[in-house]
């Protein structure tokens, strides 16, 4: 059984079909990015397994669990996480407080012990705040633990808000144009990243990305949206040479790029 199954996944808002006919299939491990001009419904896409958008039609399995009906919360509770493409950190709590609150979504003891401050309560705490330190630790995060959040530099704010989805012990990890922002030099330490995070944690991860350098060094396939149509998928050397992904986004001149 396919880790994620997407079949015929269609979101229309009034008389403007965002998504149309989306089939996706993801076993255990695929790291796979999804492409697509603005507009595409590339984001539809990870608004709607999240549960920020409820479909028109179509379904979405996740380990053999249909997803549609469920919240944000519960899903997130099932084991598929996300960031943004604009960074959604908390910004004037800590960074140590961002973890901690992710944390919170799948380590919960109650309102009773949480009002009462019951001895169970500092327990499950100290419990959180270890495990946010030592996800703080992997990052290289840990010396901004009690800075607020919004004054890390850009690409350590990406980081962390990597380091927050991960916190809700995800089995799917959704990253909408991670690399958005970042120099060359930090897109590339973004890529190796990726992939430690991938084998580190043992997860199955899918990447919306216009960077296509990154795309297609980093992802093992890819899916190509146009009009919320999905027009291609492949490897990235067989969407490279794909004349209809040319055509529609890639363009000549980048394909040529890729080869020099």
């Amino acid at each position: 059984m396919a880790l994620l199954a997407v079949n015929k996944l269609t979101k229309a808002f009034g008389g403007l079909v965002a998504l149309n006919n989306f089939v996706l299939e993801m076993e255990k491990g695929e790291l796979v990015g999804l492409i697509g001009p603005n507009g595409a419904g590339k984001t539809t896409v990870f608004n709607l397994l999240t549960g920020l958008y409820q479909p028109t039609s179509g379904s979405i399995v996740f380990e053999g669990r249909d997803l549609r009906g469920r919240h944000p919360h519960q899903i997130t509770k099932m084991g598929i996480a996300r960031t943004f493409q604009n960074i959604r950190l908390f910004g004037n709590l800590s960074v140590l407080d961002n973890v901690k609150i992710a944390h919170q979504v799948v380590i919960n003891y109650g309102l009773i012990p949480a009002f009462l401050r019951v001895p169970p309560f500092y327990r499950r705490e100290a419990e959180i705040e270890n495990a946010a330190l030592e996800l703080l630790e992997i990052f290289d995060l840990k010396k901004y633990a009690h800075e607020k959040a919004k004054n890390l530099p850009y690409g350590e704010q990406r980081r962390l808000e990597i380091t927050r989805a991960l916190a809700t012990k995800p089995k799917l990890l959704l990253l909408d144009e991670p690399a958005a922002g970042m120099n060359p030099q930090e897109t590339h330490d973004l890529l190796e990243l990726i992939k430690w995070i991938r084998d580190e944690f043992d997860l199955t991860i899918i990447l919306i990305e216009h960077d296509m350098s990154l795309v297609m060094n980093l992802c093992e396939r890819v899916l190509v949206l146009d009009y919320g149509s999905l027009i291609a998928e492949g490897t990235p050397q067989e969407i490279q040479q794909n004349p209809r992904v040319i055509e529609a986004y890639l363009g000549d001149e980048e394909v040529a790029a890729w080869e020099e």
